[in-house]
């Protein structure tokens, strides 16, 4: 951790920030048939208005899903004007932490973060907290970081340090976006859609889709305060929607505006340099999940997954499409990499997918999530 003692010191003195803490535990009577051993979980989130909902699934040796217990987040879920299958148009609004096995879940509606402790195939609320800002829609962690991306009133991230599995809000980690803001039925292309850290924590990236058709870097320094402003990467027309980093420390980007996968090399100076840009030849490409040496990207318009391998010099190499459920949105790869399970928005449901030796993907289930249409967060354990 690059945070100073002195630091956490004085973040535990805001600790009473923090709106609720509790406990809850709804037991769910699905089991698990015989001879298909617990794997791990997968997590997805309802996203719904009238209230937020974990639903929490046992991973079984063959991919297939059974549902363990559903959670209420204690807030509510939201929308952006004009959003079909992806309520929120963002990745990362349900992230696990493995190391502290905690599940962090946006709740849009209510400007607030749930944190959940994983015990098992339970879930238990820890804590609900104010999101920094309006219609928070990604979490990104970093060892004992986490950052908190709201999409509306021009954007803002808001930092935080996690003590004892509970988050105290930083106020010298907040940093307003000052995004042009979009309302009507182009909002949910025109806000901000992810927030990641890059892998030595030296950098906070925000993609930030149509809203600034710009990669937003922020340096951050120790003692662990985030750069005043951030430096501005261009990427006019192009829809930066989501991002991850490849096994060279690559960060590949999804670009919805153009259907492409864009690599860049992270440099000294908080600047990426533009490796390589690779069209999928699908529609509405906006989501990107990383597996090992490969990483796909989600086709919401095309109802695919386009697999790529990652390659040193930032060039892809092209492992084909694989067809979906209708309105491809987010997705999640298991810890070893074996499995992918993908959010089809249409009927809110969960496709897995079998990684092959060659990066090919054959599907192995389908499962409906109650209540879940148009709605994005996934994470797997």
């Amino acid at each position: 951790m690059r945070r100073t003692m002195k630091r956490t010191v004085s973040a535990v003195a805001v600790c009473g920030l923090a709106l609720t803490i509790g406990l809850v535990a709804t037991p769910a009577t699905a089991i698990a048939p015989p001879g298909s051993a617990q794997q791990g979980m997968v997590f997805v989130q309802t996203d719904d208005p009238a209230g937020n909902q974990v639903v929490a699934y046992r991973r079984a040796a063959d991919s297939s899903l059974h549902q363990a217990g559903t959670y209420p987040t204690g807030g509510r879920g939201g929308s952006l004007d004009g959003a079909a299958v992806d309520r929120l148009a963002s990745q990362g609004s349900l992230t696990y932490d493995k190391a502290h096995r905690t599940l962090y879940v946006v709740n849009a509606g209510s400007n607030t973060v749930t944190v959940f402790g994983v015990v098992g195939d339970r879930l238990i609320r820890r804590q609900i907290i104010n999101s920094g800002g309006t219609f928070p829609v990604s979490v990104a962690v970093h060892g004992a970081e986490v950052y908190v991306l709201n999409a509306r009133a021009g954007g803002a991230v808001q930092g935080y340090v996690s003590i004892l599995g509970h988050l105290v809000p930083l106020h010298s980690e907040h940093r307003a976006l000052g995004l042009p803001v979009t309302t009507g039925a182009q909002e949910f292309t025109h806000t901000p859609g992810q927030v990641v850290v890059t892998p030595d924590g030296s950098s906070v990236i925000v993609t930030t889709k149509a809203a600034g058709n710009s990669l937003l870097v922020f340096g951050s320094f120790v003692p662990a305060q985030l750069a005043k402003a951030p430096v501005v990467v261009d990427d006019a027309g192009n829809v930066p929607f989501a991002a991850v980093f490849d096994r060279f420390g690559h960060l590949a980007v999804a670009e919805a505006g153009t259907n492409t996968v864009a690599t860049y090399a992270v440099e000294r100076g908080h600047r990426l340099r533009l490796l390589n840009r690779t069209p999928t030849g699908q529609m509405a490409t906006c989501w990107i999940a990383g597996a090992g040496g490969n990483y796909y990207l989600s086709n919401a318009g095309s109802n695919s997954l386009s697999g790529y391998r990652a390659e040193h010099d930032g060039s892809p190499v092209a492992l084909g499409n694989t067809a979906t459920g209708q309105g491809t949105v987010d997705a999640a790869v298991t810890p070893d990499n074996r499995y992918i399970y993908v959010q089809t928005g249409k009927v809110g449901a969960v496709d897995a997918f079998r990684i092959e030796s060659d990066g090919s993907l054959t599907k192995t289930s389908s499962t409906v999530v109650p209540n879940a249409a148009g709605a994005e967060g996934i994470a797997a354990s």
